[in-house]
Protein backbone atom coordinates (compact mmCIF):
# COMPACT_ATOMS: atom_id res chain seq x y z
CA UNK A 1 0.00 0.00 0.00
CA UNK A 2 1.08 3.51 -1.02
CA UNK A 3 1.69 6.43 1.65
CA UNK A 4 -0.78 8.22 -0.03
CA UNK A 5 -3.79 5.25 -0.35
CA UNK A 6 -2.81 5.14 3.62
CA UNK A 7 -3.28 8.62 4.53
CA UNK A 8 -6.54 8.57 2.29
CA UNK A 9 -7.83 5.66 4.54
CA UNK A 10 -6.76 7.12 7.65
CA UNK A 11 -5.47 10.83 8.45
CA UNK A 12 -7.53 12.10 6.02
CA UNK A 13 -10.80 10.14 6.99
CA UNK A 14 -10.31 11.12 10.96
CA UNK A 15 -9.43 14.91 9.98
CA UNK A 16 -12.80 14.74 8.19
CA UNK A 17 -14.96 12.69 10.24
CA UNK A 18 -13.85 15.24 13.45
CA UNK A 19 -14.96 18.07 11.20
CA UNK A 20 -18.44 16.61 10.57
CA UNK A 21 -18.69 15.93 14.40
CA UNK A 22 -17.80 19.23 15.29
CA UNK A 23 -20.48 20.82 12.55
CA UNK A 24 -23.16 18.45 14.15
CA UNK A 25 -22.40 19.97 17.59
CA UNK A 26 -22.51 23.41 17.28
CA UNK A 27 -25.78 22.82 14.89
CA UNK A 28 -27.45 20.74 17.75
CA UNK A 29 -26.69 23.46 20.41
CA UNK A 30 -27.96 25.57 18.06
CA UNK A 31 -31.58 23.70 17.59
CA UNK A 32 -31.38 22.66 21.56
CA UNK A 33 -31.30 26.93 21.96
CA UNK A 34 -34.92 27.00 20.79
CA UNK A 35 -37.71 26.69 23.46
CA UNK A 36 -40.84 24.24 23.20
CA UNK A 37 -44.44 26.05 23.16
CA UNK A 38 -46.81 24.34 25.06
CA UNK A 39 -50.35 23.58 23.76
CA UNK A 40 -52.48 25.83 25.34
CA UNK A 41 -55.62 23.59 23.43
CA UNK A 42 -57.83 20.77 25.54
CA UNK A 43 -55.99 17.20 24.78
CA UNK A 44 -57.90 15.77 22.07
CA UNK A 45 -55.49 12.59 22.25
CA UNK A 46 -52.69 11.27 23.45
CA UNK A 47 -49.16 13.08 22.70
CA UNK A 48 -46.98 10.11 23.69
CA UNK A 49 -48.71 7.65 21.19
CA UNK A 50 -48.43 10.50 18.29
CA UNK A 51 -44.96 11.18 19.23
CA UNK A 52 -44.01 7.25 19.07
CA UNK A 53 -46.39 6.91 15.84
CA UNK A 54 -44.72 10.34 14.21
CA UNK A 55 -40.68 8.72 14.77
CA UNK A 56 -41.66 5.57 13.43
CA UNK A 57 -43.75 6.41 10.65
CA UNK A 58 -40.67 6.01 8.18
CA UNK A 59 -41.40 1.91 9.32
CA UNK A 60 -44.92 2.18 8.33
CA UNK A 61 -45.47 2.77 4.19
CA UNK A 62 -48.78 2.06 4.46
CA UNK A 63 -49.39 5.12 5.85
CA UNK A 64 -48.29 7.27 3.68
CA UNK A 65 -50.79 8.01 0.47
CA UNK A 66 -48.09 7.95 -2.37
CA UNK A 67 -46.51 4.80 -1.25
CA UNK A 68 -50.09 2.98 -1.09
CA UNK A 69 -50.65 4.22 -4.72
CA UNK A 70 -46.70 3.38 -5.73
CA UNK A 71 -45.11 0.75 -3.31
CA UNK A 72 -41.76 0.91 -5.66
CA UNK A 73 -41.06 4.48 -4.10
CA UNK A 74 -40.89 2.87 -0.58
CA UNK A 75 -38.85 -0.04 -2.33
CA UNK A 76 -36.38 2.76 -3.84
CA UNK A 77 -36.41 4.13 -0.55
CA UNK A 78 -34.94 1.42 1.44
CA UNK A 79 -32.59 -0.09 -1.39
CA UNK A 80 -31.12 3.08 -1.73
CA UNK A 81 -30.38 3.85 2.13
CA UNK A 82 -29.25 0.37 2.30
CA UNK A 83 -26.81 1.00 -0.44
CA UNK A 84 -25.53 4.28 1.81
CA UNK A 85 -25.01 1.82 5.10
CA UNK A 86 -23.24 -0.20 2.91
CA UNK A 87 -20.89 2.52 1.90
CA UNK A 88 -20.38 3.77 5.10
CA UNK A 89 -19.61 -0.11 6.86
CA UNK A 90 -17.00 -0.22 3.81
CA UNK A 91 -15.15 2.98 4.75
CA UNK A 92 -14.63 1.61 8.04
CA UNK A 93 -13.83 -2.17 6.93
CA UNK A 94 -11.13 -1.27 4.61
CA UNK A 95 -8.84 0.35 6.86
CA UNK A 96 -9.76 -1.56 10.14
CA UNK A 97 -10.98 -5.19 9.63
CA UNK A 98 -9.67 -5.79 5.72
CA UNK A 99 -9.82 -9.83 6.42
CA UNK A 100 -13.62 -9.01 6.49
CA UNK A 101 -13.54 -8.54 2.37
CA UNK A 102 -11.27 -11.43 1.86
CA UNK A 103 -14.77 -13.11 2.21
CA UNK A 104 -15.91 -13.54 -1.61
CA UNK A 105 -19.76 -13.68 -0.04
CA UNK A 106 -19.23 -10.35 1.89
CA UNK A 107 -17.77 -8.70 -0.79
CA UNK A 108 -20.61 -10.17 -3.60
CA UNK A 109 -23.65 -9.05 -1.16
CA UNK A 110 -21.72 -5.56 -0.21
CA UNK A 111 -21.61 -5.14 -4.42
CA UNK A 112 -24.99 -6.18 -4.81
CA UNK A 113 -26.43 -3.49 -2.39
CA UNK A 114 -24.24 -1.03 -3.75
CA UNK A 115 -25.42 -1.93 -7.52
CA UNK A 116 -29.14 -2.00 -6.51
CA UNK A 117 -28.77 1.59 -4.84
CA UNK A 118 -26.66 2.79 -8.35
CA UNK A 119 -29.78 1.86 -10.26
CA UNK A 120 -32.28 3.43 -7.98
CA UNK A 121 -30.06 6.66 -8.31
CA UNK A 122 -29.98 6.53 -11.92
CA UNK A 123 -33.64 5.77 -11.26
CA UNK A 124 -34.14 9.00 -8.87
CA UNK A 125 -31.85 11.35 -11.43
CA UNK A 126 -34.33 10.53 -14.16
CA UNK A 127 -37.29 10.97 -12.68
CA UNK A 128 -36.43 14.35 -11.55
CA UNK A 129 -35.14 15.67 -14.65
CA UNK A 130 -38.65 14.06 -16.63
CA UNK A 131 -41.08 15.46 -13.78
CA UNK A 132 -42.11 19.10 -14.34
CA UNK A 133 -43.32 19.22 -10.18
CA UNK A 134 -39.82 17.79 -9.63
CA UNK A 135 -37.91 20.41 -11.94
CA UNK A 136 -39.55 23.43 -10.11
CA UNK A 137 -38.66 22.03 -6.77
CA UNK A 138 -35.51 21.38 -7.07
CA UNK A 139 -32.60 23.06 -5.75
CA UNK A 140 -28.86 23.15 -7.48
CA UNK A 141 -28.12 21.15 -4.25
CA UNK A 142 -30.60 18.78 -4.80
CA UNK A 143 -29.35 17.55 -8.44
CA UNK A 144 -25.80 17.89 -6.86
CA UNK A 145 -26.25 15.71 -4.00
CA UNK A 146 -28.27 12.61 -6.05
CA UNK A 147 -25.91 12.87 -8.71
CA UNK A 148 -22.57 12.96 -6.03
CA UNK A 149 -24.66 10.11 -4.16
CA UNK A 150 -24.88 7.97 -7.21
CA UNK A 151 -21.09 8.58 -8.39
CA UNK A 152 -20.22 7.25 -4.67
CA UNK A 153 -21.76 3.91 -5.24
CA UNK A 154 -20.30 3.09 -8.10
CA UNK A 155 -16.96 4.36 -5.96
CA UNK A 156 -17.77 1.83 -3.57
CA UNK A 157 -18.88 -0.75 -6.07
CA UNK A 158 -15.01 -0.58 -8.00
CA UNK A 159 -13.72 -0.13 -3.99
CA UNK A 160 -15.36 -3.13 -1.82
CA UNK A 161 -12.55 -5.51 -2.90
CA UNK A 162 -10.27 -4.08 -1.59
CA UNK A 163 -7.70 -4.93 -4.03
CA UNK A 164 -4.74 -2.45 -3.59
CA UNK A 165 -2.29 -4.67 -4.69
CA UNK A 166 -3.56 -4.76 -8.07
CA UNK A 167 -4.97 -0.93 -8.36
CA UNK A 168 -4.99 1.36 -5.55
CA UNK A 169 -6.93 3.88 -7.76
CA UNK A 170 -10.71 2.70 -6.86
CA UNK A 171 -9.58 3.17 -3.55
CA UNK A 172 -8.20 6.77 -3.88
CA UNK A 173 -11.46 7.62 -5.07
CA UNK A 174 -13.84 6.15 -2.93
CA UNK A 175 -11.92 7.47 0.00
CA UNK A 176 -11.46 10.62 -1.83
CA UNK A 177 -15.04 11.16 -2.05
CA UNK A 178 -15.99 9.68 1.73
CA UNK A 179 -13.87 12.78 2.66
CA UNK A 180 -15.70 14.56 0.70
CA UNK A 181 -19.05 14.37 1.68
CA UNK A 182 -18.18 14.43 5.73
CA UNK A 183 -17.49 18.09 5.17
CA UNK A 184 -20.15 18.81 2.63
CA UNK A 185 -22.50 16.39 4.31
CA UNK A 186 -23.12 19.44 6.97
CA UNK A 187 -24.18 21.99 4.63
CA UNK A 188 -26.12 20.04 1.93
CA UNK A 189 -29.90 18.71 1.96
CA UNK A 190 -28.08 15.36 3.22
CA UNK A 191 -28.22 16.61 6.32
CA UNK A 192 -31.62 15.96 6.64
CA UNK A 193 -31.19 12.64 9.17
CA UNK A 194 -29.96 15.42 11.95
CA UNK A 195 -33.04 16.71 12.40
CA UNK A 196 -35.40 13.95 11.65
CA UNK A 197 -36.07 13.57 15.10
CA UNK A 198 -36.79 16.54 16.02
CA UNK A 199 -38.90 17.73 13.41
CA UNK A 200 -40.84 14.21 14.16
CA UNK A 201 -40.93 14.51 17.69
CA UNK A 202 -42.54 17.69 18.01
CA UNK A 203 -44.99 16.67 14.25
CA UNK A 204 -46.02 13.85 16.80
CA UNK A 205 -46.69 15.60 19.57
CA UNK A 206 -48.86 17.78 18.31
CA UNK A 207 -50.55 15.39 16.43
CA UNK A 208 -50.98 13.61 19.43
CA UNK A 209 -52.81 16.28 21.35
CA UNK A 210 -54.53 17.30 18.66
CA UNK A 211 -56.06 13.95 18.32
CA UNK A 212 -55.03 13.37 14.72
CA UNK A 213 -53.61 10.07 15.88
CA UNK A 214 -56.66 8.44 17.79
CA UNK A 215 -55.99 7.35 21.58
CA UNK A 216 -56.47 3.87 22.20
CA UNK A 217 -60.21 3.94 23.78
CA UNK A 218 -61.35 2.28 27.42
CA UNK A 219 -63.27 -0.26 28.69
CA UNK A 220 -65.34 1.69 29.58
CA UNK A 221 -65.26 3.74 26.50
CA UNK A 222 -66.38 0.77 24.21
Amino acid sequence: MSHLLYFFENELQIAALTFLAVVYFIRLGWILRFSSKKEITFPAGNKNIGIIHSLFNVALPWNMESIRRNPYFYIQFLVFHFGVAAAISATFIIPYNPSLFENRGIVLAFRIVLAAALFVGLQRMFRRLRNRALRLISTPDDYFALSLMTVYFAAGYLAVPNRYNISEWPLLVFFGLTAFFLVYVPFSKICHYLYYPFTRFFLGRTWGHRGVVAKKKSRKEL
